[in-house]
């Protein structure tokens, strides 16, 4: 079965990451955990707001270094923009079988958010491992040479136990 792409979602997730970040006021409250893995480097961003108070840790590690370092908020925000920007993204489906790796070469991020807006009725959620490319034909091709050995999701929307699209 073909592997299901999901620039959808990735497109729709960027604004409401820019919301979070320029108007937080506007929720009520929110949990979001990204990490984002590019060219070798990583970049994490943890935000939560609960009880009215927010705390929030941004950091990341460049390419061949295995020291932490702080980062502005703006930066981790921007790399993790940018991958969201990306033309074509496909999801895991499950978590990854044991042995298995992400090919370094392809940026990746997990996405866990949950958040409540002001006067919204109930909150959303969405967990989710992108694997970003330029294009749907690096997605596709990635996809084909991956068959068998990553749990790529094939139907949407997907709604496993620890992965789901937003609920």
């Amino acid at each position: 079965m073909p592997p299901s792409l999901h620039t959808d979602l990735t497109a729709a997730l960027r604004p409401l990451l820019t919301e979070l970040q320029q108007t937080p006021e506007l929720f009520q409250t929110w949990d979001a955990h990204l990490e984002l893995v590019a060219a070798g480097g990583r970049v994490v961003a943890k935000s939560k707001r609960a009880k009215g108070l927010v705390d929030s840790l941004f950091w990341g590690r460049a390419p061949g270094s295995s020291e932490n370092k702080q980062l502005p908020e703006a930066t981790a925000f921007a790399a993790i923009d940018r991958f969201l920007g990306l033309g074509a993204h496909l999801a895991l489906a499950d978590a990854l079988p044991e042995r298995a790796v992400l090919d370094e070469a392809y940026p990746h991020c997990a996405v866990k958010i949950s958040y409540r807006k002001k006067g919204a009725p109930k909150a959303k959620s969405l967990s989710m491992i992108f694997i970003g490319f330029n294009d749907e034909a690096d997605a596709i091709a990635y996809a084909e040479r991956a068959e068998g050995t990553l749990p790529l999701v094939t139907s949407r929307p997907l709604m496993a136990d620890r992965l789901h699209e937003w609920r």
